[in-house]
């Protein structure tokens, strides 16, 4: 936990952003898996209350009345029976003392609170919440259904809480280089052990062992599998084989910030030429970035600086053709990179990404492109701050589904060479990425070691550290 100076500081600053009104911010509750009694664990608190209030313990809500300057922490003791099972607790005046506030009451004068707020006609702020059981409470405390929270939520504090979260501290920033060193060990794990006849499935269980082992966990499902022209594939048991590529998509949590890396390996530890060709696209896409992010910059032109450098490589293999900025415009290169570049990443792995991303990646001045296959999924595209973090991560698919579909349509058949596209049914999916600091001149990545990924020193790094690799 950051110092109660911090938390007060950020108190103070988002009642001055806001400006009026009494602000409900919602920790989380346990959430049971199956039965009451056997919940997920561990509990994953709310990030905008973790950054504003600091604590784990379930069953908390912060309050922040602006007009009165007022600052509480709700909710109901420990009682002796949970401390017989779960050990014990300090009570809810010993948590608010720990971040700098003196005011505590039980949960239920939560009731009280909205009551009087709303007979005075004053402003309740709240997020637009993603837990149904905090969706129930809103209903219950201020009669609006649930399907309408997410349009009711509090534009104000959306704003407010995007501005300070947005722009990481130095201590921040610190947290999350600490996560993404336990990236690098999740990552050169799952480079040591494939090969072979194991399964997607082995591999990322003890890809998640060493979250679990060195940090609180993961920070998102791990992604592991030879299909890699799914975004988001989910590990099998399916055996690893030869000739095959394997993608590994996977972060931790540590000290309540993420890290997200992805690479893509040869199953027997060497590229075949074919496969190195594409992979070398996305190396060089990937360390682009790095010089053309800086302050300053839209995020979606550094994303369509590479979507150029990938197409003028891509005609290099015979795959695309014609005018490399009609390409582009026409949205042809969707046909291999379907997302966007990058995305926010902090407190959460998809920072902010609950709060609305047409107010984390866009602004009044960048909006988002809905219209356009491949445009319409990107999470990011103002301009950069110095402060920010964001992932770099392009990649390179061939989604068979897709290719028919273009095809039969003759969708950017001006641009696109379906005959040899069709060769590559087989291929899967490379991504290569890192998590990129924005900083006073430019950027830098993330993390004291980098995982491999450079084609020599990756095929190097997998035949020195091979564990049980069966040739």
């Amino acid at each position: 936990m950051f110092s109660k100076e911090t938390f007060i500081r950020r108190r103070q600053e988002l009642k001055k952003l806001v400006g009026e009104g009494l602000i409900l911010l919602f920790g989380n509750n346990e959430a049971p898996a199956n039965y009451p009694a056997n919940s997920y664990a561990p509990m994953r608190q709310d990030s905008t209350f973790l950054y504003y209030f600091g604590q784990h313990r379930d069953g908390l809500v912060g309050i922040i009345d602006v007009d009165n300057d007022i600052e509480m922490l709700l909710g109901d003791d420990i009682d002796t029976e949970d401390i017989v099972w779960m050990g014990f607790t300090p009570s809810v005046a010993d948590l608010a003392s720990q971040v700098g506030i003196t005011k505590t009451s039980d949960a239920r004068s939560l009731t009280t609170l909205c009551e009087k707020a709303c007979s005075s006609g004053r402003h309740i702020h709240f997020l637009p919440p993603y837990r149904h059981d905090t969706q129930i409470l809103i209903h219950d405390l201020l009669g609006i259904h649930p399907s309408k929270q997410k349009e009711a939520a509090s534009l104000p504090l959306i704003k407010a809480v995007v501005k300070m979260r947005a722009t990481k501290e130095p201590q921040e920033i610190e947290a999350i280089e600490r996560a993404c060193d336990v990236g690098y060990e999740m990552h050169t794990m799952a480079q040591r052990l494939i090969c072979p006849g194991i399964t997607e499935r082995y591999v990322a269980g003890q890809v998640d062992g060493v979250a679990r082992s060195l940090s609180q966990g993961v920070s998102f499902a791990t992604i592991f599998s030879q299909h890699g022209e799914i975004m988001h594939g989910n590990p099998s048991d399916a055996l690893l084989q030869k000739g095959r590529l394997a993608l590994c998509d996977a972060g931790c949590e540590l000290d309540d910030y993420c890290s997200d890396n992805t690479r893509t390996m040869p199953v027997t530890g060497k590229f075949s030429q074919r496969q190195l060709e594409i992979y070398s696209i996305v190396e060089a896409c990937h360390d682009y970035v790095l010089e053309v992010a800086k302050p300053g910059v839209k995020h979606a032109d550094v994303h369509f600086a590479v979507c150029r450098l990938m197409t003028d490589r891509l005609k290099e293999l015979g795959l695309m053709k014609g005018d490399t900025e009609e390409a582009v415009h026409a949205g042809a290169h969707a046909m291999f990179l379907p997302h966007g570049l990058g995305h926010m990443m902090g407190m959460d792995v998809h920072d902010m990404e609950g709060l609305g991303q047409i107010y984390v990646g866009f602004d009044d001045e960048t909006r988002p492109n809905l219209e356009q296959f491949g445009t319409n999924c990107l999470r990011m595209g103002r301009r950069l701050q110095e402060g920010f973090v964001v992932t770099d991560e392009p990649g390179i698919y061939f989604i068979p589904h897709l290719i028919d579909l273009w095809k039969s349509q003759g969708h950017c058949k001006e641009y696109l060479c379906f005959d040899k596209l069709e060769t590559y049914k087989d291929f899967g999916g490379i991504r290569i990425e890192d998590d990129l600091l924005i900083t006073k001149e430019g950027c830098r990545f993330l993390g004291t070691k980098r995982i491999p990924y450079h084609p020599v020193e990756l095929e190097e790094y997998m035949d020195r550290n091979k564990v049980n690799r069966d040739e």
